[in-house]
């Protein structure tokens, strides 16, 4: 990682907060991770690309065929080999930011956060992951609705801001070790000051390579923040104004724009627990609702570099979203380089 340096102690786990529920509990068999082969993935050569696609009102258009869509990797037209269409179930991964800047908006952060796993399917699984000066796991992947209430609930605000660092070990230490459609629902308003483990350029490359899709929902706590910010580790002589301030803040919310662009999801800016409510709406209608392409790239070789994706549909009313590229295996990487979904395409 970026931020880890030679002979530092070894990297932390992330940890699971026993007080959000028992140690003993184990997973029932409805926590069993679904299989799907519509989260992007490498296997051998084979890579498959979530595509939503929408009408001009925002819409999920629905009825589109292979024959519609084409797909070009670095500029090459690919031959489409797999396709489908299915609402398939999700495993979402909660990350809710619990630092000082959000003391005055934990009530509403839980609020938001309890609606959003009421509006998912029975089998859809979501683990939940708060931080402020630490990372806690309050939940594990689980689609037991009333674990998930208890964990939210249990949230409660705390000094310092490690949001790299949650969304890195929640992408290295939780989601690449499951299968299925994958994805990161962040809420925060993206100012760290106390990650050590992770950079933005880190984190950037873990969803290169994981094909988790990340939607950031950032809260604004500029004008809360504003008075105490001299709390933030800034460098020795740096005069804290209001225009540093609004940079810091746009630079956070660029972060966050930048991982939803690599990863084909939405960015999201709310203001009042309404906005909140809608965009979580949005997110839980759209992770449900993916056609997938898949193709055997023309180029093979392993060597771990950045490959473009364009994807294109035939339909004139369509409005097209999708990742713009993924990052190659290496060598004896192959099958673990993004997120291997399901075994059945040999």
């Amino acid at each position: 990682m970026g931020a880890a340096g030679k002979g530092e102690s070894p990297r932390p786990k992330l940890t699971f907060d026993v007080t959000a529920a028992s140690a003993n509990e184990t997973p029932s068999k409805t926590d069993a991770a679904p299989a799907d082969p519509s989260a992007l993935r490498i296997e051998t050569t084979l890579v498959v690309v979530p595509v939503m696609a929408m009408d001009k009102n925002g819409k999920y258009l629905p009825g589109l065929a292979a024959t519609d869509f084409e797909v070009y990797e670095d500029g090459i037209k690919q031959e489409i080999s797999d396709f489908g269409s299915v609402e398939a179930p999700i495993n979402v991964a909660l990350v809710l930011d619990v630092s000082g800047s959000t003391k005055f908006k934990l009530e509403d952060i839980q609020d938001a956060a309890r609606t959003f796993v009421d509006q998912l399917r029975p089998q859809d699984r979501v683990m939940v992951v708060s931080f402020d000066q630490e990372v806690r796991v309050e939940a594990e992947f689980t689609n037991q609705r009333d674990k998930l209430m208890r964990a939210i609930l249990s949230t409660r605000t705390g000094g310092g801001t490690r949001v790299q660092d949650a969304l890195d070990l929640t992408l290295t230490e939780r989601l690449n070790k499951i299968q299925g459609r994958k994805a990161i629902v962040v809420f925060t308003d993206g100012v760290d000051n106390s990650s050590r483990l992770a950079t933005w350029l880190d984190v950037k490359k873990r969803v290169e390579e994981s094909g988790v899709i990340v939607y950031p929902v950032h809260y604004d706590t500029l004008a809360d923040m504003t008075p105490s910010f001299q709390s933030l580790q800034l460098p020795p002589n740096t005069k804290v104004s209001n225009g540093l301030i609004v940079k810091i803040y746009e630079h956070a919310a660029q972060n966050l724009k930048n991982l939803s662009s690599v990863s084909g999801g939405r960015y999201y800016e709310v203001a009042t627990i309404g906005d909140t409510k809608q965009a979580f709406a949005n997110i839980a209608e759209e992770l449900r609702r993916y056609y997938w392409l898949g193709y055997y790239p023309a180029n093979t070789a392993q060597d771990g570099s950045y490959r473009k994706i364009r994807v294109l549909v035939g339909k004139s009313e369509a409005v097209l979203r999708a990742r713009p590229g993924y990052r190659a295996p290496v060598g004896d990487k192959v099958g673990t380089q993004a997120s291997p979904a399901t075994n059945n395409k040999q």
